[in-house]
């Protein structure tokens, strides 16, 4: 975020929730001590800018060379990460309630994707009008235009696993299919 320009810790938060929260999330108990590593590393510097009738404000700017640590890990390749999902989890353990509860799980999530789907829309006509002649405007449209292409395939898959799932035999007789295989020896 200093790379984009000087900011006090509070400045940095709020930048991340307009920007980078659909991907990157921080705290204000991650980002100040990070700031205060960095300023101990050299990697940072802080000013303090007094205010009338405020708390002074801390303002913090890369130097030279914590630009040139930041462009060393941006050219490293990322870190495969596994997600965590707890909607595929509890669908693939979905035979242990009712399947309603299921397509519940599913409809709730393809709303959250839809109105995803209208953010990233409002984002990138902001980035276009707003910040259309910053370098690093193409930057923010390839994330932004990820998560819209993401969350366009992820209302697709929720119209899939509906349809999959409500294609499932009624529930009294899933309901006694379990029953029945928790009573058969093992």
């Amino acid at each position: 975020m200093l790379s984009i320009k000087p900011m006090s810790g509070y400045d940095i938060k709020k930048l991340i929730e307009t920007s980078i929260s659909n991907f990157w999330t921080e705290s204000y108990g991650q980002i100040y001590p990070i700031l205060k590593t960095l300023v101990t590393e050299k990697l940072v510097t802080r000013t303090t800018e007094k205010q009338s009738g405020k708390p002074d404000r801390h303002v913090y700017a890369l130097t030279d060379a914590g630009r040139d640590v930041l462009r060393d890990w941006l050219a490293l390749a990322p870190t495969p990460q596994v997600d965590r999902n707890e909607l595929l989890l509890k669908l693939f353990f979905g035979e242990e309630i009712p399947v309603a509860v299921s397509l519940a799980h599913v409809a709730e999530f393809r709303l959250r994707h839809e109105q995803l789907l209208e953010r990233y829309q409002a984002i990138e006509e902001n980035i276009k009008t707003e910040h259309g002649e910053n370098p690093n405007a193409p930057f923010w449209l390839v994330t932004v235009r990820y998560g819209r292409r993401t969350s366009e395939a992820l209302v697709d898959w929720c119209d899939n696993a509906a349809e999959t799932l409500g294609s499932i035999i009624s529930e009294p007789v899933a309901k006694s299919r379990r029953v029945m295989r928790k009573r058969a020896p093992r």
